[in-house]
């Protein structure tokens, strides 16, 4: 009986080692067409991965077994086993399926940039769940940690779109500055922050009455920021700057500018680590990666990858 227990133990475990995170960070590099997969411990590029015709948004299902990047140019989802890191499957997500994000849930929300919409998709099916009229050129994709509320930015209408789920109705059209282009949720949902492209700009928003009540302009006037993380603590916000070549530091109390870390050129996607202590910045133009120590907020080592690196996801 002992023997028949170790046994069934030890397959356990092998089951959960099989799917544990790898700590691996995933890269589409839009113009070479594939993602770079970096090991976590050397920060050094291990694989490369064809994957379709520009690949843009990147994220990973909430089992940790499943890789999904938008493949714009196919109108694809693809999907790669995070086990073998093998290519398993395409599916159809409607017209330029550029960013999307992973829900709760597993479905994933994807902002079709061609048709003005926002539409949910099952990747495990492939199947069309909901589509929802939002402005002109939807862009960035975030979805709260509770499930409840998914935010669409429209690039040309200046909005963020606040979509009500299960309902998908939306709840609230939240005027900005111009070319709106990502944003993030605080842990309780209570907050969110946004970035415009043209007018440099970072909004707070309250998220239960929908109304801005902050925003900074970032004073460097090549700054055209993108991406927009949280840190742990939620104390600071990592903002991608664009052609400022740097990832900016703000204070997310206040909004006050920290400092700015000089990166590649044109910085446009972040990821941070589980426990805080990195981030990583796609920049495109240097076909690089750069690894930010978040202790000291500077750069700890720059990785090359494939060409226009555009998002960025870690498997932690």
């Amino acid at each position: 009986m002992k023997h028949i227990i170790s046994v069934i133990v030890f397959i356990l475990a092998g089951i959960q080692l099989a799917y544990a995170a790898s700590g691996r960070i995933f890269v589409t590099n839009e113009r070479s067409n594939d993602i770079s997969v970096i090991d976590g411990s050397t920060l050094e590029v291990e694989r490369t991965i064809e994957v379709g015709d520009r690949p843009r948004g990147i994220g990973i299902s909430p089992d940790g077994k499943e890789l999904y990047i938008a493949v714009s140019e196919e109108n694809a989802i693809a999907v790669i086993d995070l086990n073998t890191l093998e290519l398993l499957r395409k599916f159809q997500a409607g017209s330029d399926p550029e960013t999307f994000a992973v829900h709760p849930n597993g479905n994933i929300y994807i902002s079709n940039e061609d048709d003005a919409k926002a539409s949910v998709y099952n990747p495990r099916t492939g199947e069309q769940l909901a589509e929802i009229q939002v402005g002109l050129e939807p862009e960035g994709v975030a979805i709260s940690p509770d499930g409840k509320q998914v935010i669409i930015t429209s690039e040309s209408t200046n909005m963020l779109h606040v979509i009500q789920v299960p309902e998908h109705t939306i709840a609230a059209n939240i005027l900005v500055g111009a070319r709106p282009r990502a944003a993030t949720f605080t842990n309780d949902g209570a907050i969110a922050y946004s970035t415009s492209e043209i007018s440099g700009e970072v909004k707070k928003v309250d998220m239960t009455t929908y109304e801005v009540v902050a925003v900074r302009k970032i004073a460097d006037e090549k700054a055209k920021p993108k991406d927009v993380i949280l840190n742990k603590d939620e104390s600071k916000l990592y903002v991608a700057g664009g052609r400022a070549n740097q990832v900016i530091v703000m204070d997310a109390e206040t909004m006050e500018v920290i400092k700015g870390i000089p990166v590649g050129k044109r910085v446009w996607g972040l990821a941070m680590t589980k426990d805080g202590s990195k981030v990583f910045s796609t920049d495109g133009v240097s076909g690089t990666v750069s690894v930010i120590d978040t202790a000291k907020d500077e750069v700890m080592k720059t990785i090359e990858v494939g060409k226009f690196p555009w998002g960025v996801v870690i498997d932690d």
